[in-house]
């Protein structure tokens, strides 16, 4: 029941940092936003260190830096996704790849789900691709290319997923620190390179940095969430992520929700009740 909680806190903060790192986006190039989020997530979990330990062993220097390629992968992935579009089709597809990948490692590593949770993992699986999804899919085909990004894109975040569970238990948040310190060194130089085409807008930068926070708790939730429970049904109900972006879209824009998201809000809620029974 732990592991649930902290996965569905988890899962809601990543929903609302992607929302304010949506909205940050909009009054300047997106690297922009990175460049305030990156060093303002960081500075939490380097805060955080003398809370909960960090042992900086082999294991977790090495999933931690993996972790924070991956990362730095999986944002320029999905923004080119999203860019390209149609939305309503590559983000189910790249959430729904983002929980899949982790159930299978989870299960190839021997964890077994009871009947309740036999259930439960499909219907979250269903719900993840049902809330993502936006108005009208099915009304214009993604290209090849844009399927190809969105299925890497989906990989790359269950990558990071799945290298924050592999480092050593023992190890407190050192693989979060080594993984933001990767993944900021990679966003930075890439905005270094990109400086000409970064455009002469100043970012957002209150909602920036606590989109930055936000991340950078919901990555704690996960890895503490992870390290109690099985990654099977961790890793999809962190995948709910885009329910938190969609509720927060609906009140602060007022942006309508259709009914498709609707069915995939009531399947989540029945998919966490069968998945704590488990």
């Amino acid at each position: 029941m732990i592991a649930l909680l902290l996965a569905l806190g988890s899962s809601l903060a990543y929903g609302c940092a992607d929302f304010l790192g949506g909205l940050g986006a909009r009054k300047a190039h997106v690297l922009r936003t990175v460049m305030i989020a990156a060093p303002a997530s960081l500075a939490v979990e380097l805060l955080l260190w003398p809370v909960l330990g960090a042992s900086f062993s082999l294991g977790a220097l090495g999933w931690g830096a993996a972790s924070g390629v991956v990362s730095a992968a999986a944002f320029a992935l999905l923004y080119r996704t999203l860019a390209i579009g149609p939305m309503n089709v590559l983000s189910p597809v790249t959430a729904l790849v983002s929980a899949a990948l982790p159930v299978g490692v989870g299960l190839f590593q021997g964890e077994h789900l009871g009947a309740a949770g036999l259930v439960g993992l499909p219907l979250a699986l269903l719900a993840v691709v049902l809330v993502s999804a936006g108005h009208g899919a099915g009304v214009v085909r993604p290209s090849r290319t844009a399927l190809l990004l969105a299925l890497g894109a989906g990989s790359a975040i269950a990558l990071q997923l799945i290298f924050l569970h592999q480092a050593p238990s023992d190890s407190g948040v050192a693989p979060l620190i080594i993984g933001r310190a990767v993944s900021s060194a990679v966003t930075l130089a890439a905005a270094g390179l990109m400086y000409r085409k970064l455009g002469p807008e100043r970012p957002a930068y209150a909602m920036s940095a606590a989109a930055g926070v936000l991340d950078s708790m919901a990555n704690l939730m996960f890895l503490l969430a992870a390290r109690s429970g099985d990654l099977t049904v961790v890793a999809v109900i962190t995948a709910l992520y885009p329910a938190g972006t969609v509720l927060l879209a609906r009140g602060v824009l007022a942006e309508r929700i259709h009914r498709g998201q609707l069915v995939g809000l009531g399947t989540a809620a029945v998919a966490v009740g069968l998945l704590a029974l488990t």
